[in-house]
């Protein structure tokens, strides 16, 4: 169980992003009349779907890493506040049996958000950047989507025994799946992401990431198939 004050911070963290996000709209029509509604029932609902018994991985310390490497990389985003949401959105819906889990995230936002306070094209830039991290891979002019996409991905550059215990959580996620099957599906995984011309797309990302990262999807990938 996460400690008080952790929560405490991540709800901290939403509230932020939020009002931030709420106060500098573009003037499309608002939402509803009157003030905005409090943040905290959307933290408590993200929490508790990121706080979900059957996740190993896809667990509220991830959402606080990807937080994490969105401040890293903030500087590069043209609206970091609504990447930060988007991070809060990007695994909210998550079964490891089901493929349309980014769909279902980015449709929870487009519900969420617009109640929330947030402006038809705010809620509709956080969809968008969470229905890309199905493949991570943003255009050259997406800033928005570098940073959301590279914050996601960080992992992959973690040391040796924070990857290690990445691969075990993830394996833990799938464990309904038998072993000869994983071992295939991951693989296919790391062959497609040692395929991408490049795994990061920040300059950050780039210079700290990319080499780290290929070396540790290389060794994976040999220890799989070896």
């Amino acid at each position: 169980m996460r400690h008080m004050a952790d929560l405490d911070a991540l709800r901290a963290r939403w509230s932020h992003a939020l009002d931030r996000s709420r106060g500098t709209q573009t003037p499309d029509p608002a939402p509803f009349p009157g003030p905005a509604p409090a943040p905290d029932p959307y933290a408590e609902n993200l929490l508790a779907r990121w706080a979900e018994p059957r996740r190993r991985y896809h667990t509220l310390d991830h959402l606080t890493a990807v937080l994490d490497h969105v401040d890293v990389l903030e500087e590069a985003a043209d609206d970091p506040d609504l990447v930060r949401l988007a991070a809060w959105f990007h695994d909210a819906v998550y079964l490891p049996d089901r493929s349309e889990n980014e769909e279902r995230s980015a449709r929870l936002a487009e519900r969420a958000l617009p109640e929330a306070g947030l402006s038809p094209a705010a809620t509709a830039e956080v969809a968008r950047l969470v229905r890309l991290t199905v493949t991570h891979a943003p255009a050259a002019d997406d800033p928005n989507g570098q940073v959301l996409c590279d914050a996601d991905l960080a992992v992959l550059a973690s040391p040796a025994d924070a990857y290690a215990a990445y691969t075990t959580a993830v394996r833990e996620e799938y464990a309904f799946v038998p072993a000869d099957a994983f071992r295939e599906g991951r693989a296919a995984v790391l062959r497609q992401l040692l395929d991408l011309p490049r795994l990061f797309h920040t300059p950050h990302g780039t210079r700290q990431w990319e080499t780290p990262a290929r070396h540790n999807l290389t060794t994976e990938l040999d220890l799989l198939t070896g």
